[in-house]
C-alpha cells in the first residue's frame, strides 16, 4: 500500500460522506485532536520512564484511543453514522481528576506550566486540548456533531492540569507559582 494518493493535491480531503477543503471546520477540529494525540503519545512515553508514573502512562494510552474515537466521530459528514464516544469516558476522567487533585498539594495561586519535563508536556497537552475544544465549538456552530466529544475534551483539559500537578508531586518537583497572582483558589470548606 502506498502512503500517498495524490487525491489531496488540490486542497481537498475525503470525509466519511463526502469531500471538503482541507481547511474546513470539520478537518480543523479532528486535525487538532490528531495533533493533541501526538503530544499525548509523547507524554505517555515520558511518563513511562518513571516507575511512579506507570499508571499515568497507561491512562494516557487509554486517552489516545479515545482521542482517535473523537476524531472518528467528527470525521462523519453524514448524519446517522455510528458514534464511538458517549458520556462514560468523561465521567471516568472526573474520577482520575479527583484522584490526581488529591495527590497534589493545594494551590492558592495560578501556577506556571513546568516543573518536571512530564508536567511541562502535560501542560502542552492541556493547551492543545483547549484549542481542539475551540475548534469543535466552531464546528458545532456550523454542523451537528456528537456533543459528547465536546464534553470529553472539556473534561480532558482539566485532567491534563491535574495530571501535570500530580506528576510534579510524585516526582518531588514543586509547582512554580505565578508570583504576580493574587490568591485565586479558595480552600474548600469542611
Amino acid at each position: 500500500m502506498k502512503l500517498y494518493t495524490r487525491t489531496g493535491d488540490s486542497g481537498q480531503t475525503s470525509l466519511i460522506g463526502g469531500r471538503v477543503r482541507k481547511d474546513d471546520a470539520r478537518v480543523e477540529a479532528y486535525g487538532t485532536i490528531d495533533e493533541l494525540n501526538c503530544f499525548v503519545g509523547q507524554a505517555a512515553a515520558e511518563a513511562a520512564k518513571h516507575a511512579e508514573l506507570a499508571e499515568m502512562a497507561d491512562w494516557l494510552v487509554d486517552i489516545q484511543q479515545e482521542l482517535f474515537d473523537c476524531g472518528s466521530d467528527l470525521a462523519y459528514a453524514a448524519q446517522g453514522a455510528p458514534l464511538k464516544i458517549n458520556a462514560l469516558p468523561a465521567a471516568r476522567l472526573e474520577g482520575w481528576i479527583d484522584q490526581y487533585s488529591a495527590e497534589a498539594p493545594e494551590i492558592t495561586r495560578f501556577i506556571l506550566p513546568g516543573g518536571s519535563s512530564i508536567s511541562a508536556l502535560l501542560h502542552v497537552c492541556r493547551t492543545v486540548c483547549r484549542r481542539a475544544e475551540r475548534r469543535v465549538v466552531t464546528l458545532a456552530a456550523e454542523h451537528p456533531i456528537n456533543t459528547e466529544v465536546q464534553a470529553y475534551l472539556n473534561r480532558l483539559s482539566d485532567f491534563f492540569f491535574a495530571a501535570a500537578r500530580a506528576a510534579n508531586a510524585k516526582l518531588n518537583v514543586p509547582d512554580t507559582e505565578y508570583i504576580r497572582s493574587a490568591e485565586v483558589f479558595r480552600k474548600p470548606k469542611k
